[in-house]
C-alpha cells in the first residue's frame, strides 16, 4: 500500500492548504484467473482484486474547479467541474473526467469542486486495468464526498460507461465489477451478461499468484480487440439459424455449440466462437475445482485457456507466448495463461512458494533470450475492491 503521509505532502505541494479535510481513497487492479474474451460475449468471467492498485487524495475546494494531478506523470490540470470534455491531449485524465461527466448525465449536481492526486502502482499498459482503477476509485470518492448512496455495482456499470462513451474503449464490465467488488482471499464468479456473481474463496496454500509484465506496452483502442468482437457478433448472426432468439454467444453451451457450428462458414469465425464458448466452460469447471481445493486440475485449465487464446483467439502473440513456454518448464508451476486482453500486457502463473525465485529468474532469463525485452514479476495476494482508507 502506498505511503499516506508521502502523498499528503505531496498534495499540499500541489495544491496547499492543509492536510485536515484531505480524504484518501484505494481502488485495486485486477487480474482475470481464467475467463478470457467471454466479458463482452455475455459470458462467466472469474477475475480478482489485487492489493496494489490506485490511491486517490482528494479534497473539497471552495469554488467549481477541479485540479487533476497524478505522482506517476508530470501533467496536470485546473478545469471547470460544469465545463468537461473529451480531450485527447489529457491524456489519463480523461478518466476521471468521465466519471464526472457521467455522474453529471445521471442527474448529479456537484456541491463544491475538488482537487485530486491520483498515486498508481499498476504499471501503464501492463493489462492490470489502471484505467479501471482510476475510474472506480474517483466514482466512488466523489459520491462518497457528495453524501450520495454508493452502489458498487452501480458504480461498475457508470465506470465502465464512462470508459465506453467518454473515452471511446470498447470495455466489457469484468474490469470495472472486479476493482469495486473483489474481496480479499477470494475470486469473483461473474456473469457478465446479468451481473449476478459470486464470491469464491481463493485458497492457494503453498502456491502464489505470480504475475509477469511482459513489458510489451500494447493499447486496448489500437489493437485488434474490436475485431475480435465483431467476428463474435457474426457468429451470433450465423447460429441464429439453430437458435433464433440467440443474442451473445455466452447463451449457448458446449454442446449447443458442437451441434450448430456448421453454420458458422468461415472458419476463423467458427475458432473464435469455439474459443468464447470452450473458455465459459473452463471458468464453470473452475469453481468445483477450487471449492475442492484441486489446484492441479485449476493450473490445468490455467493451460488450456492459454493454448486457446493462442491457437482459436489468436490475441498473445510471440511475447506472452515465451513467457508462459518458459514458466510451464518450472517445476512448481501448476497453470501459466496470458491474462487481459492480450498483445502483450500480463501472464498469471500458479507457482509453489518454494519455485518463486526460480521462477522469477529463470522465466526472465529466458525470456529476455527469446524477445529482448525486460519482465517485470509480481508475487500477488487478493486483495479487496474499492475502499476509503482516511
Amino acid at each position: 500500500m502506498a505511503n499516506i503521509d508521502a502523498l499528503t505532502q505531496q498534495f499540499i505541494q500541489q495544491y496547499g492548504g492543509e492536510a485536515a479535510d484531505i480524504s484518501v481513497f484505494h481502488a485495486p487492479g485486477r487480474v482475470n484467473l481464467i475467463g478470457e474474451h467471454t466479458d463482452y460475449n455475455g459470458g462467466y468471467v472469474f477475475p480478482a482484486a489485487l492489493t496494489f492498485g490506485t490511491t486517490l487524495l482528494i479534497r473539497p475546494r471552495s469554488d467549481r474547479g477541479l485540479g487533476l494531478a497524478t505522482t506517476n506523470f508530470p501533467t496536470s490540470k485546473q478545469l471547470s467541474i460544469d465545463e468537461i470534455v473529451y480531450d485527447e491531449a489529457d491524456d489519463w485524465m480523461n478518466y476521471p473526467k468521465g466519471i464526472v461527466f457521467e455522474l453529471q448525465k445521471t442527474g448529479v449536481t456537484f456541491k463544491q469542486g475538488y482537487d485530486l492526486l491520483y498515486h498508481g502502482e499498476i504499471p501503464n499498459g501492463a493489462g492490470l486495468s489502471s484505467s479501471a482503477s482510476i475510474e472506480v476509485v474517483t466514482a466512488f470518492a466523489l459520491q462518497t464526498l457528495e453524501g450520495l448512496e454508493i452502489d458498487k455495482v452501480k458504480i461498475s456499470l457508470l465506470s465502465q460507461k464512462s470508459e465506453n462513451e467518454f473515452n471511446g474503449v470498447n470495455s466489457g464490465i469484468m474490469d470495472q465489477f472486479a476493482v469495486a467488488n473483489g474481496k480479499k482471499d477470494n475470486a469473483i464468479l461473474l456473469m457478465c451478461d446479468t451481473l449476478e456473481y459470486e464470491l469464491v474463496p481463493f485458497e492457494s496454500g503453498s502456491y502464489k499468484l505470480v504475475i509477469g509484465n511482459t513489458n510489451k506496452r500494447r493499447g486496448l483502442v489500437d489493437s485488434a480487440y474490436n475485431e475480435r468482437r465483431s467476428q463474435c457478433e457474426q457468429a451470433v448472426e450465423e447460429l441464429r439459424a439453430a437458435f433464433p432468439e440467440l443474442t451473445l454467444l455466452g447463451q449457448i453451451n458446449l454442446a449447443q455449440f458442437n451441434e450448430a457450428k456448421h453454420h458458422i462458414k468461415d472458419d476463423v469465425v467458427r475458432a473464435r466462437a469455439q474459443h468464447v464458448i470452450e473458455e465459459i466452460d473452463r471458468v464453470l469447471q473452475a469453481v468445483p475445482a477450487l471449492k475442492a481445493g484441486e489446484l492441479e486440475t485449476f493450473g490445468q485449465l490455467m493451460n488450456g485457456s492459454h493454448d486457446s487464446l493462442r491457437d482459436l483467439y489468436e490475441v498473445t502473440g510471440p511475447e506472452l507466448d515465451a513467457m508462459v513456454a518458459a514458466a510451464r518448464e518450472i517445476p512448481g508451476v501448476l497453470g501459466s495463461r496470458m491474462t487481459g486482453a492480450g498483445f502483450g500486457g500480463c501472464t498469471v502463473s500458479l507457482v509453489h512458494e518454494d519455485s518463486v525465485e526460480r521462477f522469477k529468474e529463470e522465466v526472465g532469463r529466458k525470456y529476455t533470450q527469446e524477445t529482448g525485452l525486460v519482465a517485470d514479476f509480481y508475487v500477488c495476494s487478493i486483495g479487496n475492491g474499492v475502499e476509503r482508507l482516511v
